[in-house]
């Protein structure tokens, strides 16, 4: 489809501004004409709930900013102060706490939404390895913002997670030590580290804001995918993005701000830990220090491993996999909508997910620990196996032929008894 814009500008001003700087024509075309598949549902709302939540972290962070102060003395108290003393001080960093775990609600559902309909084949590599490292930018961002509260389960996460880099040493004697050192800013956990913290968590927002706009780059070359799996190939298969698309985004994003709104006013702190609003003590370990919820499901893996080094590795290694998932999969369908036997071990890693989370959460003890092993297996399993070998021996359902074939359901696919003739363009 030609992607060309069809901006005309109206006023004198307009066609000076547009020959000059052409702005306007690039937005017309990239947001406005740009062609949609007309078969896209409600799951593809969430690039665009994100993109509001990135803006709404950056605004609300920038201003909670300007109270903060990233001191170990002043730190927790000042969390406080703008809680109580701050003109909707309350609101701000109830939208900014709370909106941290709806953006990472919002960020899983858009990576299962892209592992299921396939959205990581060609021609979309690249916008799928750029989505991996927003995602390692947004989990960077979130771990030193969970510091900055400087409660005990501040303190104490980051005591436990920066001291994993001390297992580098048994690779390179002195070098996890180094790095430890460094993330500390000396040989402590103090409020030097929570400056520093503060400062590259006050940066990487804006790290993941340019990342974002190469992702919105890389879809707008290689175009979206949809629940088919199929190329636009006529102009009855698109429509504009403007207003189709744009007004089902905006229905998702409402759907999703109740919920948003919800946690901010009636359930501020419910996602929180209740020792985090306990002030920082160096000398009084919680019985039970977890992360985040949002990071439970990596931290279950990372206990599930008997080796601090193993487990590390594990841990990284199941966000770097991610990386190559597209090389992985051999199937030559894209969507599992018409892949009978993945689609069932795709849910399987969802439950697996799922299950990660709850473990993450308990003590790493007796049937909790055996039990991350098992489904530390199965995520690797679905990734190294599963998804090379289903690919090779299934056998996809008929695709449509079309995608407005799809929509207007004039003949579901293939002819009866036709194989089927997968599309990966």
């Amino acid at each position: 489809m030609d992607h060309t814009s069809s901006y005309e500008p109206q006023t004198k001003f307009g066609k000076w501004w547009d020959d000059r700087l052409p702005v306007a024509r690039l937005a017309h075309g990239q947001f406005v004409a740009f062609p949609t598949p007309r078969n896209l549902n409600y799951w593809w709302t969430f690039g665009g709930i994100l993109t509001f939540f990135l803006a709404s972290q950056i605004v609300t962070g920038i201003v909670l900013a300007m109270h903060y102060q990233p001191s170990g003395a002043e730190a927790f108290n000042s969390v406080e102060a703008i809680r109580r003393d701050v003109n909707f001080g309350w609101l701000i960093r109830n939208l900014h706490a709370v909106g941290a775990s709806m953006f990472f609600i919002a960020v899983y559902i858009h990576i299962f939404r892209g592992l299921y309909y396939g959205s990581y084949k060609a021609p979309r590599e690249v916008l799928w390895i750029l989505g991996v490292l927003i995602f390692l930018a947004m989990m960077a961002t979130a771990f030193m913002g969970y510091a900055l509260p400087w409660g005990q389960m501040s303190f104490w996460g980051v005591t436990v997670i920066t001291n994993l880099f001390s297992s580098v040493n048994e690779i390179i004697p002195g070098l996890g030590t180094a790095i430890v050192e460094w993330l500390w800013g000396g040989f402590a956990v103090s409020g030097t580290t929570l400056n520093r913290f503060f400062a590259l968590h006050y940066l990487l927002p804006f790290v993941i804001a340019g990342l974002v706009i190469l992702h919105i780059w890389a879809l707008h070359v290689a175009g979206q995918n949809n629940p088919t799996g199929l190329d636009i190939k006529t102009r009855e298969d698109a429509v504009p993005m403007y207003p189709y698309a744009v007004a089902k985004d905006a229905v998702g994003l409402f759907a999703f701000l109740i919920l948003f709104a919800w946690f901010v006013f009636f359930l501020p702190d419910y996602l929180g830990h209740a020792d985090n609003y306990i002030e920082a003590d160096p000398l009084v370990t919680p019985p039970h220090i977890v992360p985040e919820w949002y990071f439970l499901p990596f931290y279950a893996i990372l206990r599930a491993i008997p080796s601090k080094l193993g487990g590390v590795i594990a841990m990284f290694a199941a966000i770097a996999i991610l990386v190559v998932v597209p090389w992985l999969d051999t199937s030559r369908v894209r969507s599992a909508k018409y892949r009978p036997v993945y689609k069932w071990f795709f849910w399987l890693l969802v439950i697996s997910c799922l299950a990660l989370g709850y473990l993450g959460a308990m003590p790493a003890e007796g049937a909790y620990v055996t039990w991350s092993r098992i489904f530390t297996f199965y995520y690797f399993a679905h990734f190294l196996l599963v998804m090379p070998i289903v690919g090779l021996i299934e056998r996809p359902r008929p695709l449509p032929r079309s995608i407005s074939e799809s929509v207007l359901k004039s003949g579901a696919g293939a002819p009866e008894g036709a194989a089927a003739a997968p599309e990966t363009r």
